[in-house]
């Protein structure tokens, strides 16, 4: 965890005070049942109600929770999570939450509204141990950071792209919904088990699935990638972390000659933030352009999909630019 950043929060006093008003309620009406027989509910539905802040914790908060949890997404299908403003509504979400599973610094209204409520919390980038851009102490080779907008400074947010630090954010929210909801602990801490397997398999299909490529060089639309770099690839964006990043016309220049130098056939765009540049540099430089998904959220065309699926829709997509064997 960077800084020694907690991966938690966990207000003692709400705690305290909604197990105790429970407690009372139960005694007054049974006697006997015990708070933990039902879980912590504002809307009495008996589930744990988890707000998620984007995809990918929806993801992971749903195969840990199970039957046992009420998740809202913050972010709504087909938008880019980035730039996330929050309805008034939404904000009132977040503090009537028994959990809320969110990103630091990654988006700032997320951040206000945690800020304002005693929800507890799980910060999944602390969680998954975020790393540097470029993951090795320093920028791409000749790139520019080019107006990257997190407020997570030069730590990369975008850790789902490996899949195990996914795992590691499973085991900690089954570990925090099990300290909310301990009648269920033992069913939180399991899916959070297959969970990891399911995970750590598809590491393994990437480690073997990108070795012996041609080439090891993609261009992507953002720079959302970084974390895939442990399987032999160097991922050079035309815009920095955020989407919304402008290139610089040396950035541009820099690209169209890696592509003729390393003879690279396929630019990569995405589907939830605009493809019109990755497709103008294909364009211009005669290649192809294709999705690599960043799995920052579904849309129309993936709401069939889930984070698994689409992550070996990318593995397929990189082994093709690639020629990987």
């Amino acid at each position: 965890m960077p800084n020694g950043t907690p991966a938690t929060r966990r207000p003692a006093v709400r705690l305290i005070t909604r197990a105790g008003a429970l407690a009372l309620a139960a005694t007054s009406l049974t006697g006997c049942a015990a708070f933990s027989d039902s879980g912590p509910s504002p809307d009495g539905s008996g589930k744990v109600s988890v707000v998620a802040a984007f995809y990918p914790l929806e993801f992971v908060s749903s195969r840990v929770g199970g039957a046992h949890v009420s998740i809202t997404d913050l972010t709504a299908p087909g938008a880019e999570p980035h730039d996330l403003e929050l309805s008034v509504k939404e904000t009132a979400e977040v503090s009537k939450a028994d959990l809320v599973v969110y990103e630091k610094g990654f988006q700032a209204q997320v951040d206000a509204a945690v800020d304002q409520s005693d929800a507890p919390t799980v910060d999944a980038g602390a969680a998954a141990g975020l790393e540097k851009v470029g993951h090795d102490g320093h920028d791409h080779e000749g790139g520019s950071t080019h107006g990257e907008s997190t407020g997570l400074g030069d730590l990369d947010p975008h850790f789902w792209q490996d899949p195990l630090k996914m795992a590691a954010v499973a085991d900690t929210v089954a570990d925090e919904l099990a300290t909310i909801d301990p009648a269920h602990a033992d069913d939180y801490r399991a899916n959070a088990a297959q969970l990891r397997a399911d995970l750590e398999a598809l590491d393994q299909e990437y480690a073997a699935g990108l070795t012996g490529c041609a080439r090891s060089t993609v261009v992507v639309s953002h720079d959302a990638f970084g974390y895939l770099s442990r399987y032999g690839l160097e991922f050079e964006s035309i815009a920095g972390l955020s989407p919304d990043a402008e290139p610089t016309p040396a950035d541009l220049a820099r690209l169209q000659a890696l592509i003729t130098t390393d003879g690279i056939t396929t630019v990569f765009g995405e589907r939830l933030a605009s493809p019109k540049m990755a497709q103008t540099l294909a364009d211009d430089m005669g290649v192809s352009m294709e999705v690599l998904d960043p799995i920052e959220g579904l849309d129309s065309d993936t709401a069939d999909e889930d984070y698994l699926s689409l992550m070996k829709q990318n593995l397929a997509a990189l082994q093709e630019a690639n020629q990987c064997q």
